[in-house]
Formats: C-alpha cells, structure tokens, sequence
C-alpha cells in the first residue's frame, strides 16, 4: 500500500451560531459542557458527524444506510420493483434477516389489542443496527427472487427460528460484508457478523463554545386561527417552552488518510476525492433540530487545515480559559479567531514543525491569523492546499470508491 507523507489532515473551525437548539437531550435541553470553570454550549461529535455524512452522500452520490428494518426495505424492494404479493416479501424479508449473523426478533405482541403501539413497528427487525451502502438492499432482494420457489413452499410454524430459514446465511452475511465510501470514511461496528468491521477513518470531536454561555427559555404560544377571527373568547390552542442558546462554536475535525486509503485497498485518487468531500461536508453541513423555528445558517468565520506526518493536535485548550467579548468592537468571533492563531504558534513552538507539513486557513475575520499558515481565499482552495501537501509524491490511480 501506498505512504501517504501527510497522514493526518486537521480540520478547525471557528463557526458563529445565532439562536438556536442544533443538538438538546432527551428532556429537549440545550446540551452542554462546564470546562475552564464556565458552562459552554455543547454540540455531540454524533450529531454532527450524522450532518456530516448526509451532507456527503448528497454531494457523493452514495447512500449509506444505519437500520434495524431491514427485514421492512427488502419486503417494500420486491414488492416495488419486481411486483412480488406483500405477504411472500414479507417473508422473504424475515427469512433474510433471521439467517443473517446478525440474526432477527419478531415484533413485540400488544398485551391489549386496542393499546396504542407507541411508535413500535409490526414488522420483524434484525436484532441488530446494521450499517450497509443502500445497494445492498436490492443485492438482498436479488438473493430472495434467486430463491423464490423455496421461500414459496417455506413453512410458517408459529416460531420461526434460523432452523427453519431457506436461504443460506453465508450469501446474507457477504452482502451484510459490502461498503462504499461513507462506510469507508465513517467505519461501522458489526461485530456479529465476521469480517464486517471498518476502523472509520475520521475523527470527529464534541464542540463547544469557545467562551461561556447561558441557556435562554423561549416561551411560545400558536394562536388557533378561528378563535381569532371570531373573537369570542381569549387565549391560545398551545403553549410551551423550548431552550435555546447562541454563542462562537469551535469544531476539530480529523481525516486519517493513511486509514482512509487501506479502508479503500487501491490507489490514490479516490482516497482524495473522498477526503475532500469530508472535508467540505465538515466545513459545510450543520444540524437540522429545530432549523424551521431558528433557521441558523451561518457558515464558518475560520477554517484552518493542517497536514501533520506524525500525530493529530486539537487545538481545543485554546479555549480553556473562555474568551471574552470586547477585542476589535466587541463579539466573540475576532476574539476566538486571535485565541486559536496565538495556541496554533504556541504549540508549533513547543513541538516543533518537523512533523508538520502544511497549515493554512481561509476566514472572514481581520483578527491576527499570523500563527495558522498562509491565508486563501475560499475553502476550495484551502482543502486542494491541504490535499497537494499531504499527498505530494504519493502516485495518484484512479479506481471505484
């Protein structure tokens, strides 16, 4: 396999976010971390490396899909595009899922017939989450029509078990086994089937605000149009509550490339293609919560790219002690971006520049940017930059993704 001189490429970001809710627990609270003795906003590294990758597949062409109703995709397959009776793809669908490795559990029996469901489903799930290019699904659809006639004269007996599966768990599990370049960039954890497993090739860190922030409670009311209209009495259809805060979000990003590349087992040029696209949908994408009711699409005020040989650097605890407002007018972008360009020298001086290759940056800010490299002007330029540098003398061959 190839050297990649540049092995780590570090993507930082310095992203303004007016108000907002991008990422809330599971009581709908803003999320957040007390770090250097105050409380930051908080966004899960979950959250946004899911931004993330719908942002790439969309730009890709590629869809990878995360599921335990696989047994429903393969039914809804056969029954759309090759016209099969619902109840003999539905079969096929449990059939391909209790003899997958991974195995399957029939859905969960109502003790009263009339009780609510609750968001369960009535269709047999595979036991598991799998992670698999959403062509699989017409592979495992083509696995059933191969095995028609058995799955036809299959029985029903009233609990069906792997014993009583007429398609051959070996088939399954090499279709379970398939990637494309989502899976290969963002790994998958399939630990039931063997050989399954992809080591992600990026690292993507929890962020936070750079300085402190405070949770703000928006009280909202929907008014009910014909009250309104008839006037006859007062008050609203609904209220309720929702928290929001707002605040200068700093964001570490890492691409692995020598990973990348053995994840792909091929040559170069698609391991480019695949981490520029990363890269992009790093700088790029955002959460959706609540993007109806706050809309807040900003981009980021900084990206800085760094290519290192050695080791990744976050340069995360330029923040530790939270930035104030106040320097160059007032606000907590300028600030932020002279805090992260002051570490970015502090630590190139502390460990010295021999295993870093490259570091540029790209920004709307006129804060000093003296310490993060060679300013460009847009973020095209700055990811070709990084990319140059990290596969220089590295022999580019073309291949599938």
């Amino acid at each position: 396999m190839t050297p990649i001189p540049g092995r780590f490429i570090e993507v930082h970001v310095l992203q303004p976010i007016p108000f907002a809710n991008l990422n809330r627990d599971d009581t709908n609270a803003i999320k957040t971390v007390r770090w250097g003795g105050a409380d930051r906003t908080r966004v899960s590294s979950q959250c946004w490396k899911r931004a993330m990758r719908l942002h790439l597949q969309q730009h890709l062409g590629q869809t990878a899909l995360r599921t335990r109703r696989l047994p429903e995709l393969i039914a809804q397959h056969l029954q759309n595009h090759h016209a099969w009776p619902a109840d003999l793809a539905e079969r096929a669908g449990r059939h391909i899922a209790v003899a997958s490795s991974v195995g399957a559990e029939a859905p969960k029996k109502k003790k009263d017939e009339n009780a609510e469901s609750n968001g369960a489903s009535n269709a047999w799930a595979t036991a598991a989450m799998v992670y698999i290019p959403a062509a699989a699904v017409a592979e495992l659809a083509e696995l059933a029509i191969e095995h028609r006639e058995k799955l036809e004269d299959a029985k029903e007996p009233a609990k069906f078990e792997r014993k009583h599966v007429v398609i051959p768990t070996d088939k399954v599990d090499a279709i379970l086994r398939s990637r494309n370049g989502i899976i290969n960039l963002f790994g998958r954890m399939l630990a039931q089937v063997d050989e399954a497993k992809v080591d992600g090739a990026v690292q993507v860190a929890h962020c936070f605000t750079t300085h402190a922030t405070d949770t703000e409670v928006d009280y909202f009311s929907a008014v009910d149009d014909v009250t309104s209209e008839w006037a006859d009495t007062t008050g609203s259809a609904h209220m309720g509550h929702a928290e929001h805060s707002a605040g200068v979000l700093y964001r570490n990003i890492v691409v692995d490339l020598q990973d990348l590349h053995r994840n792909l087992g091929g040559g170069l040029a698609d391991t480019r293609e695949l981490a520029a696209g990363v890269i992009r949908a790093a700088l790029l994408s955002l959460p959706h919560a609540k993007k109806n009711s706050t809309a807040p699409n900003t981009i980021p005020a900084l990206a800085h790219l760094t290519v290192r040989a050695d080791r990744p650097v976050s340069y995360a605890a330029a923040f530790e002690k939270p930035v104030a407002a106040g320097y160059s007018g007032g606000g907590h972008t300028d600030p932020s971006v002279k805090a992260l360009s002051d570490y970015a020298t502090a630590v190139n001086g502390l460990l010295g520049t021999s295993g870093l290759l490259h570091h540029a940056h790209a920004t709307l800010s006129t804060a000093d940017t003296s310490g993060l490299g060679e300013r460009v002007p847009s973020f095209d330029a700055l990811i070709d930059g990084a990319l140059d540098s990290a596969l220089d003398g590295a022999v580019l061959v073309k291949e599938t993704v």
